[in-house]
């Protein structure tokens, strides 16, 4: 008998181990069980354990598990998110064998993604070996020592190398996750979702981790004006100069209080913000994709396609045919 219910759905196990962060736990449940188009589930998330029964987390409460790892076998994203009872103390980068044992019944074609430190179980387990891979930033140095071949990116909240994916901490695992369904299902959905949790839509993955970051001094003009008059005029051409004019600052001064504040440069932030509307106007609009290109501020629809292959490997046309209605 399989472990999910409900054919047609996208099948996604959450593999919780001894020490889990309960917090973590809720983030995939939340972000892919609140995920619906048209009033209709689009997944079914099951939690597993290498053994059902009890399982400890790091606060004063346990989780019962009803499943095992046969769920993994089945699924066609697994999640794994961080467990403190073993990952601090590893020296030798090696899994416990039952834990090795269950990550290796996963399907050839399924995802995985990790949350956090669960980075170091993919490490253990290969899944990383040659791939772009990232963890929460007090842990980089062990896991660079402990697996070399694996190519870490410290800084960044999220990576996506084929078909695994990992996150940095606690709330990137949101961003993550609702990177996955805006990539299954379109940026309206995940923004239906992300509406609902009260979090921020679109986090860039190459956005750096909030690593001891200098606080702006009191009174400093922050860059927040600079963003929401960018946003009206995502249609018009853009320049730095025209961004820091409206904070009344230096290029300079400008680019530097807005990496502080957001994490990335301006002119990254506002590709991104280009590219979020482009997907919105071809997944709710009947716009030609030239008239697309021009509301999202791209200029010409070969610009448009060239940014979008780029940054999602396919192109507008095909994005509006997979996605179109997505989100109703």
């Amino acid at each position: 008998m399989s472990v999910f219910e409900h054919p047609g759905r996208h099948r996604v196990a959450v593999l919780v181990r001894h020490g889990l962060l309960p917090v973590e736990l809720g983030i995939p449940h939340r972000v892919f069980g609140s995920a619906r188009s048209g009033g209709r589930a689009l997944y079914e998330v099951v939690t597993c354990a290498v053994e059902p029964g009890e399982v400890r987390t790091d606060a004063d409460v346990t989780v019962n598990v009803r499943h095992g790892p046969e769920a993994l076998a089945e699924a066609d994203t697994v999640v794994v998110p961080s467990e403190h009872e073993s990952e601090e103390s590893w020296t030798d980068g090696s899994l416990p064998g039952p834990v090795a044992e269950a990550l290796a019944s996963i399907r050839p074609e399924a995802r995985i993604a990790s949350i956090c430190t669960g980075s170091f179980a993919l490490a253990a387990a290969g899944f990383l070996d040659g791939r772009r891979a990232t963890t929460h930033w007090d842990a980089a140095e062990r896991f660079r020592r402990l697996f070399p071949r694996v190519r870490l990116e410290p800084d960044v909240l999220y990576t996506e190398d084929g078909r695994v994916l990992t996150s940095a901490g606690v709330a990137s695992g949101f961003d993550l996750c609702l990177h996955m369904a805006r990539m299954d299902f379109g940026v309206a959905v995940a923004n239906r979702v992300a509406r609902r949790s009260v979090v921020p839509p679109h986090r860039d993955g190459g956005q750096a981790q909030y690593i001891e970051r200098p606080v702006p001094e009191p009174g400093a003009a922050a860059t927040g004006r600079a963003r929401e008059w960018a946003l009206a005029r995502l249609h018009e051409p853009l320049t730095l100069r025209q961004l820091a004019e409206r904070e009344a600052m230096s290029v300079r001064t400008f680019t530097r209080r807005f990496r502080e504040e957001v994490g990335t440069s301006p002119q990254r932030w506002l590709l991104h913000q280009r590219l979020e509307r482009a997907r919105h106007l071809l997944e709710r609009s009947d716009g030609s994709i030239d008239r697309v290109a021009a509301d999202a501020g791209f200029g010409s629809a070969a610009s448009l396609r060239m940014h979008f292959q780029a940054a999602l490997g396919v192109s507008p046309s095909a994005y509006r045919r997979t996605f179109a209605g997505q989100g109703v």
